[in-house]
């Protein structure tokens, strides 16, 4: 009889990727990034553990957008109160905050719980090509 085989701790080995996102397209770049993050690259893939790896990103502020996004694509939040919806489009964010366009991105292409709010804590933004991750030898990655 064959058994389904469930990955232990100890057999997950991770990784960290660099991801220049200098002229890349937002939404075709967070969809490969919440693969890897997820570890669906690995044939040991299982939906309910963490087999992802990390993730940083340089160069944030240069991405690109297709159509009229930068116009028509609005971030919204609502404090709760009456008259607390606060709306910024996506040209306001990217002066601004760079790197919270590509990490919501991110965030929303992966699950939502538990697991996906693990998985966000390995994804590293950075708006200019620096970065302070030299340390987990990050393997420059073609997207």
């Amino acid at each position: 009889m064959k058994r389904t085989y469930t990955p232990k701790k100890k057999d997950i080995q991770r990784c960290w990727y660099l991801v220049d996102a200098k002229d890349k397209i937002l939404g075709r770049l967070a969809a490969k990034i919440a693969l890897i993050l997820r570890g669906k690259h690995k044939p040991i893939f299982t939906p309910h553990l963490d087999t992802g790896d990390g993730v940083i990103v340089i160069n944030a502020a240069k991405i690109k957008v297709t159509g009229r996004k930068l116009q028509q694509k609005v971030y919204r939040r609502y404090s709760g109160y009456p008259g607390g919806l606060r709306e910024v489009s996506l040209a306001t964010m990217l002066d601004k905050k760079p790197t919270v366009v590509v990490k919501l991105a991110v965030q929303r292409m992966l699950p939502k719980g538990p697991i996906g709010r693990n998985l966000i804590k390995k994804l590293k933004v950075y708006s200019d090509d620096k970065h302070y991750h030299t340390a987990q030898h990050p393997v420059v990655l073609e997207v």
